[in-house]
């Protein structure tokens, strides 16, 4: 009996490898790499720049030139802009759409001024300043291929605005002036790409709506003849190329 399983063990031991020949490799099964998601909350930083398509137009509504609506314009320098960016996304489980809400605030300037042509003294001057911040609240809705976010988004936007009118050569004492907050509105869109675990670039272009601004010499002023003039300055849009990092929390 001894000698039988003996001899059938070795068999077997001399089949098996025989065996395993005949049937191939056997398959290794892959490990599975779940596809990225981008929910989550993150924080970013970004610079870029930032410029105005249009000309800045300015309207002498009551005559202070002696033209009743003197009108005339003039361009804008661009500026370097800078901040940082605050938002979270949402991505359903095997959905490729991804939807969020991002606040942004930055820093940037963009000036420009320029003389009343119909004035022959050359001496009445407009100047405009964008800046120096603003801030966005918009939301986001995106297409997503595994790490790579294309994106639309929009919402509200606010800028700081300050305008003058002065004439410093005859009326050193004349200045019209104003400084707003512009509540107002902003639409683009931008391509993200998470390149390394949490961590993710982006570029993006944002257009940012305008509207114009009134000049009026208050009552008190030195020259009483001038109190009541009105002046319009209007620049219609701001455009702004960014490119930033940004880190998302969590997993």
């Amino acid at each position: 009996m001894k000698k039988l399983l003996v001899a059938t063990v070795t068999v077997l031991g001399l089949a098996g490898p025989a065996l395993a020949a005949d049937l191939g490799p056997v398959p290794v099964r892959p490990l599975f790499v779940p596809a990225y998601n981008w929910s989550g909350c993150y924080l970013g930083g970004y610079l870029g720049l930032a410029w105005t398509a249009e000309t800045v137009r300015v309207i002498d509504i009551s005559g202070y030139n002696g033209l009743p609506w003197d009108i005339w314009e003039y361009g804008t320098n661009s500026s370097i802009v800078g901040g940082g960016t605050l938002g979270c996304n949402w991505q359903p489980l095997g959905s490729p759409l991804v939807a969020g809400v991002e606040g942004e605030f930055g820093f940037m300037r963009i000036t420009g001024s320029g003389l009343d042509p119909f004035d022959s003294f050359n001496s009445i001057q407009s100047s405009v300043r964008v800046g120096d911040w603003y801030g966005m609240v918009t939301g986001r809705l995106g297409y997503a291929w595994d790490r790579v976010l294309l994106y639309v988004k929009g919402g509200a936007a606010f800028v700081e605005v300050q305008t003058a009118v002065t004439d410093p050569i005859f009326n050193p004492g004349f200045v019209a002036q104003t400084s707003q907050t512009k509540a107002t509105w902003t639409l683009g869109g931008g391509l993200e790409w998470a390149f390394y675990n949490n961590w993710s670039v982006r570029a993006e272009y944002d257009y940012v709506g305008l509207s114009s601004q009134t000049l009026l010499i208050p009552a008190g002023f030195p020259i009483p003849a001038l109190v009541g003039t009105t002046f319009t300055t209007s620049s219609r849009s701001i455009d702004l190329f960014t490119a930033g990092v940004n880190y998302k929390f969590g997993f």
